[in-house]
């Protein structure tokens, strides 16, 4: 498993999630950044994934000047048997898990789905869904032991209707659909909620990468997703096997 680095004062702040354990995959950039400061802010203590230990740095340099914790784990999703050894490694320092948001992802090559090379196939479906289902497996029983589990992973609408030359990203955002349906099916008689969410338009590197022609100008920001994260992963939250679609700004 990847060496944990803990950060933080180590203060208990009042907020929302206030002494709630969350873990966050692709939090060194984008709206998983967003998220892991957001959640920080909201008294949570972030434990921290992703592939580059100078992103989560980044990350963790504000969340600490903000008075939150983090604990920072450096892992690249694609090697699936750490998420079981981080599994039973979260168990033995925190005993439970309260908050799980798989944010991480790759877009793969946009193109026709003839084209593309079977590398970039195996490379995305194990990011985006079996690693998801890795931590599924993994994280369960971490969930169970907290009064009000959340698990809250990424979607997209590509899922949800063949669309031309979004290819391996769209198959693997509609299997991960149903395999989060299915988890959420086989929760509904415990605390844990289970949801996917639709970030859609959303202004990061990911959506550049499939629109290069976009102006950046027009798409709302990571930190206003954040925003709207932390209601679904709150122990208020009532929603299960549900797809939640993020507000645009004019609808806020």
């Amino acid at each position: 498993m990847a060496d944990q680095t803990e950060t933080g004062t180590g203060e208990t702040k009042n907020g929302l999630l206030s002494g709630r354990i969350a873990l966050v995959t692709g939090a060194s950039r984008g709206i998983g950044a967003a998220i892991a400061k957001r959640i920080a802010a909201e008294g949570a203590h972030a434990i921290l994934i992703a592939r580059t230990q100078g992103g989560l740095e980044e990350v963790d340099d504000e969340i600490r000047a903000a008075g939150g914790t983090a604990t920072l784990t450096p892992l690249d999703l694609s090697e699936l048997d750490k998420i079981d050894q981080l599994g039973a490694a979260l168990f033995e320092r925190f005993g439970k898990l309260d908050i799980v948001i798989g944010a991480a992802g790759l877009l793969g090559t946009m193109g026709p789905i003839t084209h593309l090379e079977p590398k970039v196939w195996d490379d995305v479906m194990t990011v985006n869904l079996t690693a998801n289902w890795r931590m599924i497996r993994s994280f369960d029983p971490l969930l169970r032991q907290s009064d009000a589990g959340r698990a809250l992973y990424f979607t997209s609408t590509a899922a949800r209707a063949p669309r031309a030359y979004w290819s391996v990203y769209a198959v693997s955002k509609a299997a991960l659909e149903m395999t989060v349906g299915i988890y959420a099916k086989e929760t509904q008689k415990t605390a844990i909620r289970v949801n996917l969410f639709d970030p859609g338009r959303t202004r990061t590197v990911m959506r550049a990468e499939a629109v290069p022609g976009e102006d950046p100008d027009t798409l709302k920001s990571p930190e206003f997703v954040a925003e709207q994260v932390i209601e679904l992963v709150s122990p208020s939250c009532t929603k299960h096997g549900e797809i939640i679609k993020a507000l645009e700004p004019d609808e806020a």
